[in-house]
């Protein structure tokens, strides 16, 4: 028998940085990392490890971060159009 787990945090809970700053929302959840998008007029993706969280529950996720860290650390930028 296989073993069913929880996510970690469901989809629409809010990400927050070990500092208390919100950085975003929970956009999808996958195997070992959480897909999370900012928020802004441009919103950006996050991709978000499994092992940098350090506590969820509550509707909130703490990461292992500072607020401005998060994006150096978890933000993969498109690949070019291939017509470029």
């Amino acid at each position: 028998m296989t073993e069913s787990r929880a996510p970690i945090a469901p989809p629409g809970w809010r990400i927050f940085s070990r500092d208390g700053h919100e950085i975003g929302t929970v956009d999808a959840v996958f195997a070992d990392y959480l897909l999370g998008r900012t928020w802004g007029l441009l919103p950006v993706d996050l991709y978000v490890p499994v092992t940098a969280v350090v506590a969820s529950g509550g509707g909130r996720v703490i990461v292992d971060a500072a607020a401005e860290e998060a994006y150096a650390l978890w933000h993969r930028p498109l690949k070019r159009a291939p017509h470029d």
